[in-house]
């Protein structure tokens, strides 16, 4: 008989408490409860064995695209307010190892954390409502729990043993999430998909297995429903919830919570309703209505109680939630002094997932300047088709990253139009990327520079294959064209020495920056020497001084390119000065040609 996480935990620690100073006991009693595991089920004993952290797991139900990860990053952000700390996990049923390969359209933005891993966009909720960095422990799929399953299998580290989902997948999505939890107060972890969907069976069961082994005072279950408005005959239905509940407790999951989005306010009645059918108390039983702007969230939950219920749960005694940093961010938001409109010339603007990270950006940046920043999106493939005039009579222009040679000349048009016209404009990876090819062919004379990428045999690649660079931990990474796509990119933060004297340089207020990368093509050296001559300015570049970061036009109001994606270390409490003073300069243009 082995003891349970749960109770080896709390048994450790009480140990500790008690005898921990005597002749190095605590650390004896460890090792021998931890060798007295068989060695294949030791890595089931958390390494981190500070006072035991709380989890709330998160599920969906009804319906997806509910929002459980704004959810989830807004009850983070109350409980910070609290005083504790937290880290947040997001699990996810889909087979890929990670979503590096996936296509926007089908799933969204890739959001990259600093340790260059390609993530789930609700990573990127995540660190905007809390600021904590979250990593590659941060984001697993079943993709990457089964691989490392098969490869503890092919090792031999279960002895022989008939590989099955319970308990061995069960057993590793657990040994996930516990060596995940970083010391943390609490760890909110989000289960991907919808209850009821064969793929999340594997989650649902290892959460429900983590209930018992942690104890019931350590676990807290919140799920995500839908309270539909039914038009036609004038009323709210509870049965989808009821239902949906019902199919969460057949699996052996109690809800603690249920948050209920809906387009308007739930009746009492009908909470008392809900309640009573899903065995939820009635005061937990929360709605979740739709809002204006995202972060109005956290306020309209804690004045439901949410994080009061979850503070009592697990017996803390803490102060109330100091949201005036929240309040401040609705309150600029609401009370815009000025307003911009920015273009945003982009191969997948009509999917409100593939980008955002960047829309949200430049809302941060417009709190931070008391300005309203309208969003005009423009497919850059209408552009090569109908010309330039959808470009007209805007405040600034924007080009974001992206893959592939579709809309790239509609891209560059747009470039040309913004360099010409004194429009001032942000390149962001990509976007940087045709701003150099633009002003190759249009300033220095290479009618035919492009990238190799969307052209191998232009014989000016201005833009070419990354085959080599230095990491931020100064180890060297290579690639070549024969590399696989998945997770082979130049990924992660990376340090980049700003120029003194540049308008970059001026915008961040720092001589050394550290963003987020992911791209495989890069400035060409090669023609370094000649674009600077023909007048652009190199604004950044990599530690080692081998790589072009940034560039940028003297002669221009704003005129800058970034090889990093700066929209991954944009928060709205602190905005982002790249951000701010692009959605600043847009300010200026439109006063200009207001006069």
């Amino acid at each position: 008989m082995f003891l349970s996480i749960g109770k080896y935990q709390r048994f450790f620690n009480d140990f500790k408490t008690r005898f921990g100073g005597y002749f190095g006991l605590a650390d004896c009693l460890q090792n021998t409860i931890l060798l007295s595991f068989p060695s294949n089920l030791r890595y089931l004993i958390p390494l981190n064995l500070g006072p035991m952290s709380r989890f709330v797991f998160i599920t969906g139900g009804v319906v997806s695209s509910l929002g459980k990860g704004i959810a989830s990053a807004s009850l983070a952000a109350l409980l910070q307010a609290r005083g504790l700390s937290v880290t947040m996990i997001k699990l996810d049923p889909y087979i890929n190892v990670d979503p590096g390969t996936m296509s926007p359209f089908q799933h969204g933005e890739v959001y990259v954390t600093d340790d260059g891993a390609e993530t789930d966009l609700d990573l990127g909720h995540y660190e905007r409502f809390s600021g904590v960095h979250c990593s590659q422990s941060s984001n697993y799929t079943t993709g990457r729990i089964y691989e490392s399953v098969i490869a503890k299998e092919r090792r031999g580290d279960y002895l022989g043993a008939t590989v099955q989902v319970i308990p061995h997948i069960t057993d590793e999505i657990k040994n996930s999430v516990l060596n995940s939890t970083n010391g943390a107060d609490i760890v909110l972890v989000e289960i991907g998909g919808t209850v009821g969907d064969i793929e999340s069976l594997p989650y649902l069961e290892a959460i429900r297995q983590m209930g018992f082994e942690l104890g019931h005072e350590n676990v807290l279950y919140m799920h995500l429903t839908l309270i539909p408005y039914l038009p036609a005959a004038g009323e709210i239905k509870t049965k989808p919830t009821q239902h949906s509940v019902k199919e969460l407790r057949s699996i052996g999951i109690q809800p603690d919570i249920l948050l209920c989005r809906a387009d308007r306010a739930i009746p009492i009645e009908e909470r008392r309703k809900i309640a009573l059918f899903t065995n939820v108390a009635e005061e937990a039983v929360i709605y979740a209505i739709d809002v204006d702007h995202i972060y109005k969230i956290p306020r309209e939950l804690n004045e439901q109680g949410l994080d009061d219920i979850v503070v009592k749960r697990f017996s803390l005694d803490l102060p109330p939630a100091d949201l005036s940093g929240w309040d401040r961010v609705v309150e600029a938001l609401e009370n815009p002094q000025n307003e911009v409109s920015i273009g945003f010339v982009g191969k997948y603007v009509d999917h409100t997932d593939a980008y955002k990270s960047l829309n949200e950006s430049l809302v941060h940046a417009g709190i931070h300047t008391r300005t309203r920043v309208n969003i005009v999106k423009i497919d850059s493939d209408s552009i090569e088709s109908d010309g330039i005039d959808a470009l007209k009579g805007l405040d600034a222009i924007l080009v974001p990253g992206g893959f592939g040679s579709r809309g790239i000349e509609g891209k560059i048009a747009a470039v040309n139009y913004a360099r010409t016209n004194n429009v001032p404009y942000l390149g962001i990876c990509l976007g940087m990327q045709v701003a150099v090819i633009e002003y190759a062919r249009n300033v220095l004379g290479l009618s035919k520079a492009h990238s190799s990428e969307f052209n191998p045999k232009t014989p000016d690649p201005v833009i070419a294959l990354v085959t080599e660079w230095v990491d931020r931990n100064g180890s060297v990474e290579t690639r070549d064209e024969n590399t696989d796509l998945g997770g082979s990119m130049r990924l992660g933060a990376q340090t980049c020495k700003l120029v003194p004297g540049t308008r970059t340089r001026r915008a961040y207020g720092a001589e050394e920056i550290h963003e987020r990368h992911r791209h495989r093509y890069e400035f060409n050296n090669n023609y370094l020497q000649k674009l600077q001559d023909a007048g652009l300015v190199i604004s950044g570049l990599s530690v080692d001084n081998e790589l072009v970061e940034m560039v940028e036009l003297s002669d221009h109001p704003w005129f800058i390119g970034c090889q990093f994606h700066p929209e991954f270390t944009s928060q709205p409490r602190e905005g982002h000065p790249l951000f701010n003073s692009f959605i600043s300069a847009a300010l200026e243009y439109h006063k200009g040609r207001s006069k």
